[in-house]
């Protein structure tokens, strides 16, 4: 059995965090936490049984630090269940956060748009969610939308803030896959048919876990290109990472106006 108290001891012996605000950072994005103020920086090596993130993009650190005198936790490197990782292990930081006091996370990810009207450079809020890894079943997903998983106030708080920034932000529906590859062309027309706007290898989970633990939950996707069959480019990772850290300004600024939001949520 994991020891999430173990894990959140050690976090606190050495940022001493107090905070109730925590992000994890998709591939490409980590530029925001380097600039929180007063940092203190864990290994993921140094929690006890914590995983190890193996993927280019994702440093394998948290983050502990301020902004507006709030105290926030970031999670730079995320874990796939194409790692090798089960649904338990690959959630582990969500149950870490929650352990340390932590009510409200923001969850982004680097992401390819299946919606010829969400171009690439753009943000989108997730309002649904689909697991479309077919682990279980051949049947369609189920789309899952608002409480639990996604926080209506946290949704028209970051739509609102995205068009105040003049930033291209829309709303809609992320689908999870298994990967490591990226998808056919078959497949994505298969999402779209269901409703799915873009398309990733996390997140899911995450939700799932947040969900089930009584977060307040913000979603947000950077969209780094289109999915395989609506562009003509192959697709590549480090393609995404290129896309992602090119538009990380307009990240950090959409993501620092909505924590300067939340302590008005609370």
């Amino acid at each position: 059995m994991i020891n999430f108290g173990l894990m959140a001891e050690k976090v606190f012996d050495e940022s001493q965090f107090n905070g109730n605000t925590a992000i994890i950072i998709g591939s490409g994005l980590g530029k925001l936490a380097d600039t929180l103020n007063d940092k203190c920086i864990i290994s993921y090596n140094d929690i006890p049984h914590y995983p190890k993130s193996t993927i280019e993009g994702h440093d394998g650190e948290l983050v502990v630090g301020t902004f507006q005198n709030q105290q926030i936790i970031a999670g730079k490197g995320r874990f796939h269940y194409y790692e090798g990782y089960s649904f338990q292990q690959i959630t582990i930081p969500i149950h870490l956060f929650h352990e340390l006091g932590v009510n409200n996370i923001i969850i982004t990810n680097s992401s390819g748009s299946m919606n010829t009207n969400f171009a690439p450079g753009s943000f989108m809020i997730v309002n649904g969610h689909m697991d479309c890894t077919y682990r279980y079943d051949s049947s369609d997903p189920n789309v899952f939308r608002g409480n639990p998983y996604h926080n209506p106030q946290m949704i028209d708080l970051a739509i609102s803030i995205g068009r105040k920034l003049s930033l291209d932000v829309n709303l809609g529906t992320y689908c999870w896959t298994l990967g490591p590859s990226y998808e056919t062309p078959a497949e994505i027309l298969d999402m779209q048919r269901m409703g799915g706007d873009a398309v990733g290898m996390s997140t899911v989970p995450e939700i799932i876990a947040a969900g089930e633990l009584g977060m307040n939950i913000l979603t947000i996707s950077c969209l780094t290109n289109f999915a395989s069959g609506i562009s003509s480019t192959a697709l590549s990772h480090e393609e995404v990472i290129r896309s992602a850290e090119k538009n990380s300004s307009n990240f950090i600024k959409l993501i620092k106006e909505i924590f300067l939001e939340f302590p008005k949520l609370d």
